[in-house]
């Protein structure tokens, strides 16, 4: 019989959801810290929390049995994966389950904003009558800035549509298609979009690059009056940068649910004049706490009755011998995903993914999943070779493959295009012995480049003297480089041909301008991957 421990407060309906399960255990001990959460983990089979409860590395070590722990919610900031997948214990989360509630959140913090509904209520409870000091402004005729068009994202912009805003937004994964049938005005970056909004949203993950993601200049390039909404993590607006805009007189309002640290008690936007704050509660509905309980309930008591994976953040749905098998070429086409999202912001409309020779005799599917990873990797949060196909899928783009058992070249090669509206942008990998991923052509040029690490690519006219100049500008500015690869598309000289050096270090960005004022350059951008061997947590790095 399989023990499992529920370590934050529990919807009633999952609750008995797991109590009728057929050899299943339930203990309910909420607010474990320290020894005693430790203890509590090390005696059960699986666990199930909220938010409230911290899984740390500690809390993990030496555990021996713990196999699985289920997250009522979506984010998964409070259980350490990378230390639960070193323990063999598989992470699962219920993405789905809060979406409309975080999306009724920011329309009510919407509201309240520009009505002015939370000062006003405060003059009554004080005795006064001020209808003149709180003139609103409606949202009807409005333009509502949606950064993140993920489930949150969508379902915000469904509804402003409905209350006739115009709805401009920014995600990179979706595509055009989808964007006309929400409503919604695809812009091709967040700076694009700030200087056209009223008011703006965001509904993205916290990571290097959303944290402080509208900061003092962002709000600068904004219009005078405009107001800031944030329900999906804090950090993401700089709370400084806010606390000086709001003095200033160019935001117009500010609403917050999350904060940098939280629980936050002391701001010091706390009580500033157009200001509306809440404590989280972007998933404090009982609809939300339902349907996130039951769904994480059933997630265990598949895992435990079945042994199905399901949203798992950290583990893929394979036998560990299929895995083994697979790892290498998995780990190929994840880099080629990374590769691909940090070299083009267009947004996408399809994925074509070509398998040719031996690898084409394997599981492809899995390998198109383990890209789709890659390419999300640092637009989604949790993304992993379980949920990657869905999210592009809700996302309007497409991914379709190819097979072909016949040898070319290499005796197995992975090929993978975006496609976007206006341009496609190709790379193909092949994996050398058992662990050595290799990228073999870019844009339809051939060359041989590291997968990993520091890359430089670099678009360029195929003449004398180019390769040197950029050697000398990487020289001038301490930056090493460890490898280099050149191709073109055919052996005639002077056309377009492709560079790709891996470098020691990050290049400054002085050193990329001067590479892009080189007459022979027309693009050059810096990719980072994974180091050598490094590989995802859901592929049992």
């Amino acid at each position: 019989m399989a023990k499992i421990i529920v370590l934050d407060d529990l919807s009633e309906d999952g609750l008995n959801l797991l109590r009728s399960a057929a050899n299943i255990e339930v203990e309910i001990r909420t607010g474990l810290k320290g020894d005693a959460l430790k203890l509590a983990l090390a005696e059960s089979d699986g666990a199930i929390c909220r938010s409230g409860v911290k899984i740390t590395a500690e809390s993990l070590q030496g555990n021996h049995r713990l196999k699985a722990i289920a997250r009522a919610g979506v984010g998964v900031d409070n259980i350490d994966t990378k230390a639960a997948t070193r323990q063999g214990i598989v992470v699962m989360n219920t993405p789905g389950g809060n979406t409309i509630s975080t999306a009724e959140q920011t329309l009510a913090l919407m509201y309240g904003l520009v009505r002015n509904i939370a000062p006003a209520h405060q003059s009554l409870v004080e005795g006064r009558w001020d209808r003149k000091k709180f003139m609103g402004t409606q949202l009807a005729g409005k333009t509502l800035g949606i950064v993140g068009l993920g489930r949150i994202g969508q379902a915000v912009a469904s509804r402003a549509v409905a209350m006739e805003m115009r709805v401009i937004g920014y995600d990179p994964f979706v595509s055009a298609a989808r964007a006309k049938e929400l409503g919604v005005q695809l812009v091709g970056s967040p700076q694009e979009l700030l200087p056209l909004v009223d008011i703006l949203t965001v509904h993205t993950p916290l990571n290097e690059q959303t944290k402080n993601l509208i900061s003092t200049k962002e709000i600068l390039v904004m219009k005078k009056g405009v107001r800031l909404i944030n329900c999906a993590r804090g950090g993401i607006y700089d709370e400084a940068a806010l606390v000086e805009g709001l003095k200033s007189g160019h935001l117009g309002g500010v609403a917050l649910d999350v904060y940098g640290e939280e629980p936050c008690t002391n701001s010091p936007l706390f009580g500033m004049p157009n200001v509306l704050c809440t404590p989280h509660l972007g998933a404090s509905t009982e609809e939300a706490q339902t349907n996130v309980a039951v769904e994480a309930a059933e997630l265990l008591i598949d895992f435990f009755t079945t042994g199905a994976i399901k949203q798992s953040v950290n583990m893929s749905p394979l036998d560990p011998k299929t895995l083994e098998s697979l790892r290498g070429y998995l780990n190929v086409a994840y880099r080629l995903g990374l590769l691909l999202a940090q070299g083009d912001h267009r947004s996408p409309t399809s994925c074509r993914m070509s398998y040719k020779g031996e690898v084409a005799k394997k599981d492809t599917r899995l390998l198109s999943q383990a890209f789709a990873a890659g390419l999300l990797a640092h637009a989604v949060q949790g993304v992993n070779i379980v949920n990657a196909e869905v999210l592009l899928r809700e996302r309007g783009i497409e991914l379709v493959e190819q097979r072909s058992t016949d040898i070319g070249d290499f005796s197995s090669l992975i090929t993978a295009e975006v496609v976007s509206d206006e341009k496609t942008s190709s790379a193909a990998g092949t994996l050398f012995g058992n662990n050595m991923p290799r990228l073999v052509q870019k844009n339809g040029c051939r060359l041989e480049s590291f997968l990993d690490g520091t890359l430089m690519i670099f678009i360029h006219r195929d003449m004398p003297g180019v390769i040197g100049s950029v050697g000398n500008i990487f020289g001038r500015h301490q930056v090493n480089i460890a490898q280099m690869a050149v191709g073109r598309p055919s052996n005639k000289p002077g056309g377009e041909a492709v560079g790709v050096l891996s470098l020691d270090s990050v290049p400054p960005a002085a050193a990329l301008a001067d590479i892009l004022a080189m007459p022979q350059v027309t693009r050059a951008w810096t990719v980072k991957l994974p180091p050598a061997g490094e590989l995802p947590s859901w592929l049992g790095g």
